[in-house]
């Protein structure tokens, strides 16, 4: 669920960056600019719903929503522990967001800061890593990966003779009758979701989206202006796609979109010129993306 789309500041169209990712039951919020609460509101989607927040980086507008977003939190006493995973390097910064006025804390805020590459969490459904990004201050991107699966295959299981009841408990006993449960299905590769926000090109980018089903990811500037995407660590709308050309992304989301730009068309224009051939979709506030199906 896309909450915001604008870079520096927002605009009429535009509400400052915030992404909320709906995950077999879990909410994860990433960069929640300022008005992000708000756009919570319009999208339908309540503090309980939240799990964990990402921050990638601590400019103002992937940060400045988390004073309102963490109040919400507490004045609507979520029952459940969420995590705020964000760059260390930014902690006073934090800090200060948590704490920016007076409330009651009534929720377990755990804070998880991030300082170098690898994974941040493990759950049954999903690993969080970070990679380390390049931009003026400390940031990282985020990517989920799900636990690769098994798919059955029907006329296997029929030349075994396993039918009904028997299915289920070759998948939960890993064998039946001398039968394995790998003679009859294949591994189903989990889902890849990434999300990349204010950085240059680096190896980070390319670790991060590799292989995704979905990404996530900025493009402030088009072509054009691609040297002062350079000067301010920021992504063009080909550069980004080029990254998703290579990687094999099977669904390429763009946003982040500077306020000089008034033709959104531009930046699908550029991204298919730079080869990209799957799925895309040029962000605009309160759109509801789903992650494509499991292959």
């Amino acid at each position: 669920m896309v909450l915001g789309t604008a870079s520096q500041v927002p605009t009429r169209h535009r509400n400052h960056n915030g992404y909320l990712l709906r995950w077999d039951g879990e909410g994860i919020l990433f960069d929640p600019g300022e008005g992000t609460q708000r756009q919570m509101l319009r999208a339908g989607a309540a503090a309980h719903d939240l799990n964990r927040i990402c921050v990638t980086h601590f400019h103002g507008d992937h940060s400045l929503g988390l004073a309102g977003v963490i109040q919400r939190i507490n004045l609507d006493k979520v029952p459940h522990e969420i995590t705020a995973h964000y760059p260390r390097s930014g902690q006073r910064f934090f800090n200060r967001l948590r704490y920016a006025t007076a409330y009651r804390e009534t929720v377990d805020l755990t804070e998880a800061p991030v300082d170098t590459d690898g994974p941040l969490a493990v759950t049954p459904t999903y690993t969080l890593e970070a990679r380390k990004l390049s931009h003026p201050v400390e940031s990282y991107g985020y990517r989920l990966t799900e636990p690769d699966g098994r798919r059955m295959l029907p006329d296997r299981l029929a030349a075994q003779g396993i039918k009904g009841p028997d299915i289920g408990r070759i998948q939960r006993e890993g064998a039946l009758g001398g039968v394995s449960l790998e003679d009859v299905s294949e591994v189903r590769r989990g889902q890849r979701f990434a999300f990349v926000m204010d950085t240059r090109l680096c190896d980070g980018v390319h670790a991060l989206a590799e292989g995704c089903d979905m990404l996530v990811i900025e493009s402030t500037f088009l072509d054009e202006d691609t040297d002062l995407a350079v000067e301010h660590g920021h992504l063009t709308a080909g550069q980004a796609a080029a990254v998703a050309r290579e990687a094999g992304v099977r669904h390429l989301v763009l946003t982040h979109f500077s306020q000089r730009y008034s033709e959104p068309d531009e930046f699908e224009r550029q991204a298919r010129a730079a080869g990209f051939e799957g799925e895309l979709t040029v962000a605009h506030d309160l759109l509801r993306v789903p992650v494509p199906k499991r292959r």
